[in-house]
């Protein structure tokens, strides 16, 4: 009888221990699970609005450098008309990067999943200074080639003051 009782009560006490690991290792798998999942679902949206005047500029977006994690969108609003966003293909863009151009007009968004820097303007007011940059993941590995692009117009001395805040 007393083995009998010994071993119930040791069935309990391994029943609990094995409970309580069961439940450590069950915190631990939904954590890792947020963990993972929380990146892509809990990514991080910025709008920048394409303007025709912001305080005492003119052509400007809102926002001039956007820092975002892999994984973030960024969403252009059309608040005022006659603009758009075109990535700077040539040295303006990590390498794998697709041409990236919206219509005239119309609010547009990139979610963002190569790290590096982006350079875009606005097609139609690119040599009036109306550029902006979006950096990926803290990553500016594409610097060197962000400053050699081929700036236009009043778009070389905005580029060289963003620049300088990268």
């Amino acid at each position: 009888m007393r083995l009998l009782v010994l071993l119930f009560i040791l069935h309990i006490f391994l029943a609990l221990v094995l409970e309580g690991l069961l439940n450590k290792i069950m915190r631990i798998i939904i954590l890792l699970f947020g963990f993972f999942v929380s990146s892509s679902i809990l990514a991080e949206n910025v709008t920048v609005e394409m303007l025709n005047k912001l305080e005492k500029e003119n052509m400007v977006f809102s926002i001039k450098i956007a820092k975002v994690d892999i994984g973030d969108t960024v969403f252009w609003k059309a608040t005022d008309k006659g603009h758009n966003v075109e990535f700077i293909i040539k040295g303006g863009v990590p390498e794998g990067v697709e041409k990236f151009k919206s219509k005239v007009g119309r609010d547009t968004e990139y979610t963002f999943l190569i790290p590096g820097i982006y350079a875009y303007w606005c097609t139609p007011h690119k040599s009036m200074g109306m550029i902006g940059f979006v950096i990926v993941g803290n990553d500016i590995s594409n610097l060197d080639s962000i400053k050699s692009i081929k700036y236009l117009g009043k778009s070389k001395k905005t580029s060289k003051a963003l620049i300088a805040q990268i």
